[in-house]
């Protein structure tokens, strides 16, 4: 198999949602006036697509400031961290199960509806965690709010984002479409990061507990999660799959082919995200606050630099992934970056240690956006929240059990353990990645060799 043309080699064109898009992906090549590489980069985009960026950054920017405070906020009550990694973990449990919920209804019960009930839902998980201390109750908030505490956004949302931009954009655009679309989270989780200062500010400006300003702090994040919801109220009609489309299936031998390469990618990603579980943003940050004294200002800033380095990445990922293959992009930098982050626990000093988490952060989400297009390149368009949902699926499952084994390893074994397994994981994934789907190209690719 290779592509989408050999996925879905007799299935007309007329049968799925944006016929032109699927055109494009039998094709699998630009057409003489489409736009360079220049062009590419700035062209603006659709008005669907501004929408979901902007929904997208607000709920992005709030989880960049949890996972910077939310294990410092909970220990500060009294929990350990073993307690705090497995509200992380329920947290991480709850996503998994709302992508799949959105994996099999969202595409039925409309797509705009579904994102804006996924905003109020986040809305009330940052509430929840500043009304009780009790453990087992925070535990049943993190799971029904979906709480995230790994720093990154990755969760139902954003599955079914993913699913609706490329239909925004022809096939030679895919990339460009999620690498923005990545860029935006990230400058999120950036300026989510450095917001991480903002208890302390409170504590020495309003007078508050550092108790007190971690809770208006997160009363904050529900804010911009229930804000998160007016942009979808804005997207069109055409973000929706037909009727006709949904009850309209492909060949049943290709459509199995489709489906088998997907669960193959759903399970490789699966141990990678188990290796990202061991890594959550609130872990390292825990790591730095006991191993090198880091302030809670200082983390701030540590984590807006990582971020930055995310967003920057993502259009370099764009650019490399046309010139050596998405698979190759993927591969090629995933793998050095668990490399540097294995290093950092060996340096004598913090600022070192702060170094090569950022070499690390440099390149670690190149693989988002060439991963996503990829995904998305092997199926037709009334597929795609299936093949979102499953891989994002398995991806959040990973990152569900990493963080209570993680806190138990921080505690009972090593502080920097999970540096050492989170790394390894994701050096394996990396090499059976590359040794399953290095001949398997996305149609631009083929055609373009």
């Amino acid at each position: 198999m290779e592509g989408a043309q050999a996925v879905y080699p007799d299935r007309p064109a007329t049968e799925a949602v944006g016929s032109s898009l699927e055109k494009e992906l039998r094709s699998g090549s630009r057409s003489p006036g489409a736009p360079r590489f220049a062009s590419t980069i700035f062209r603006v985009p659709a008005r669907d697509a501004s929408l979901i960026y902007a929904a997208a950054f607000l709920r992005s920017a709030a989880v960049g400031l949890v996972g910077v405070i939310l294990a410092i906020a909970l220990t500060d009550i009294g929990l350990s961290v073993a307690t705090t990694g497995l509200i992380i973990g329920a947290g991480l449990c709850g996503i998994a199960a709302m992508t799949a919920a959105v994996t099999l209804a969202a595409d039925r019960l409309g797509r705009r509806r579904t994102l804006a009930g996924l905003a109020v839902l986040t809305a009330f998980g940052y509430l929840a965690v500043v009304s009780t201390t009790r453990p087992a109750l925070l535990l049943a908030a993190a799971f029904a709010g979906m709480l995230n505490g790994m720093g990154r956004d990755r969760g139902p949302a954003g599955a079914l984002e993913q699913a609706i931009l490329p239909e925004t954009a022809d096939a030679g655009q895919r990339t460009w479409v999620l690498a923005w679309y990545n860029l935006v989270l990230d400058a999120g989780h950036a300026l989510g990061g450095l917001a991480g200062i903002i208890p302390t500010l409170l504590v020495s400006h309003a007078g508050l507990s550092l108790p007190g300003a971690h809770r208006w702090t997160f009363a904050m994040c529900a804010g911009c999660a229930a804000i998160s919801g007016v942009p979808y109220a804005l997207l069109s009609d055409r973000v929706e799959v037909a009727t006709a489309a949904l009850t309209t299936p492909p060949a049943p031998a290709a459509d199995d082919t489709g489906r088998r390469a997907v669960r193959k990618l759903a399970l490789l990603f699966g141990i990678d995200s188990l290796g990202g579980g061991f890594l959550s943003s609130a872990l390292i940050a825990y790591w730095f606050f006991q191993r090198y004294g880091f302030s809670e200002q200082q983390l701030a800033v540590l984590f807006f630099a990582a971020r930055a380095l995310n967003a920057a990445s993502h259009v370099a990922a764009a650019w490399m992934a046309r010139r050596i293959g998405l698979v190759n992009t993927m591969v090629l930098t995933h793998l050095p970056s668990s490399l540097l982050l294995m290093a950092a626990p060996a340096a004598p000093s913090g600022a070192l240690a702060a170094a090569l988490f950022l070499g690390r952060e440099s390149l670690v989400e190149m693989d988002v956006p060439t991963r996503q297009s990829y995904v998305l390149a092997i199926v037709p368009p009334n597929r795609r929240t299936y093949a979102s949902g499953v891989t994002n699926l398995t991806r959040t499952i990973g990152w569900a059990v990493g963080p209570p084994i993680a806190g138990a390893v921080m505690q009972y074994v090593a502080l920097a353990a999970p540096l050492f397994i989170g790394g390894t994981m994701k050096i394996a994934y990396d090499v059976l990645l590359y040794r399953s789907f290095r001949h398997l190209r996305p149609p631009e690719e083929r055609t373009a060799r």
